[in-house]
């Protein structure tokens, strides 16, 4: 296929084409497989709408779209779509802190409290909370709580997410650090908020700026976007949905609509964005400049690539099996004698995945519209199944 025409940097990476689906990138039968199994997840859990995509070095070479981003619209799930990525988030976080490090501002075994004093408030039974540093956040392993907000009843008066950085300050001498700083993995969503302070501390920037200017704008993700859409891609914007159960076992769809306010947690949690820019976003880890001199050179101002791959070193391993482990923001998973790197995310009615194979620079890219609360347990099965199907293209 002839190479386009690109636009100049900063934009370069809009010259990486969706690639018409007959490229043969795997073969027919092992992707119609992995429709399936995702078409049945979307039968299984009630789910509106999703889309999957198969991306080789940044390009999307097949993709899937199923169902409707709005339903009251009967709008289709289409290649614009806004979708909502979740946790995948923390992979921009974890990107940025590596990049301050390069650049000398920090070092990764700096304690938290260096940059987040007011941590020192949290009850730490191991030992002193200076003990616990950045490389420990990046990692899962600093022992800090799972949930941003530990103490929601789910009432309609509440919001969402803590809103204010004050809120969740208030909130450090409630809580506790739950096992030895470093001696395992435990996932941890205020970690990321946490990071984000550090961003903001050595930088001056406001979190969302310092993504968009140096990550998003280097690399040409022109429609991703944090909080509220941006008024020109309203019309693009997913809205997420619910599957319920009320008392009487009758099953129903909630339309939550497209908007949410992710408060505190848009470090861990708040990226919008089409798949297209996800493609792109994968380019950049993968490392698909080929031979465009001028592009590679744009990858390494964000981040150079032996610092990706100091990322994809196993620091501890989640679960008891060899399966899968935490680098620093990113998880590895074991398929064969392949280690690929990826992360999921789950907010509001979205739920996601990304994984690419660092040595062939293929990558899957999975999101659907809808969780089902109605049968959590039957609903978490199907999910990684329809990821796990997705995930074993990548040889």
């Amino acid at each position: 296929m002839p190479r386009p025409a690109c636009l100049a940097l900063p934009f370069a990476l809009l010259c990486l084409p969706v690639q018409p689906l007959t490229a043969q990138t795997v073969p027919d039968s092992a992707w119609g497989a992995a429709t399936a199994v995702f078409d049945r997840l979307l039968q299984v859990d009630s789910i509106v709408g999703g889309s999957l995509a198969l991306v080789r070095d940044g390009r999307i070479v097949r993709r899937h779209d199923a169902g409707l981003q709005d339903r009251a619209a009967r709008r289709p799930m289409g290649p614009g779509a806004i979708l909502h990525w979740g946790s995948i988030t923390k992979t921009l976080t974890a990107v940025a802190i590596l990049g301050l490090r390069d650049r000398g501002l920090l070092s990764l075994d700096d304690p938290i409290t260096r940059w987040v004093p007011e941590l020192r408030q949290v009850h730490n039974p191991h030992g002193a909370m200076d003990a616990i540093t950045l490389r420990m956040l990046l990692s899962h392993s600093s022992g800090l709580q799972n949930p941003t907000w530990p103490y929601r009843r789910y009432v309609a008066w509440e919001p969402f997410e803590p809103t204010r950085w004050e809120q969740l300050v208030s909130l450090m001498p409630y809580q506790e650090i739950l096992f030895p700083p470093g001696s395992r993995y435990g996932y941890s969503n205020p970690a990321y908020i946490y990071l984000a302070r550090v961003i903001e501390a050595v930088t001056g920037d406001p979190y969302q700026s310092y993504i968009y200017k140096n990550l998003w704008n280097p690399l040409g993700l022109t429609e991703s976007s944090f909080g509220a859409t941006p008024w020109h891609l309203r019309e693009a914007r997913s809205s997420n949905y619910t599957l319920v159960r009320d008392s009487a076992g009758v099953e129903r769809v909630v339309d939550n609509g497209p908007e949410f306010d992710p408060g505190i947690t848009i470090p861990n949690g708040g990226w919008n964005a089409p798949v297209t820019d996800l493609a792109r976003w994968m380019a950049f880890l993968s490392g698909a400049a080929g031979a465009e001199t001028a592009l590679r050179r744009r990858f390494d101002t964000v981040l150079g690539r032996p610092t990706l791959e100091e990322m994809w070193r196993p620091v501890v391993p989640v679960g008891d099996g060899a399966e899968e482990s935490m680098g620093l923001g990113f998880f590895l998973r074991r398929q064969g004698a392949v280690t690929l790197v990826g992360h999921t995310g789950e907010q509001a009615g979205f739920r996601s995945f990304l994984y690419f194979n660092p040595v062939t620079r293929l990558g899957v890219i999975g999101c659907v519209n809808t969780t089902n609360d109605a049968r959590p347990g039957e609903s978490g099965r199907a999910f990684r199944q329809a990821m796990l199907a997705a995930v074993s293209l990548l040889r």
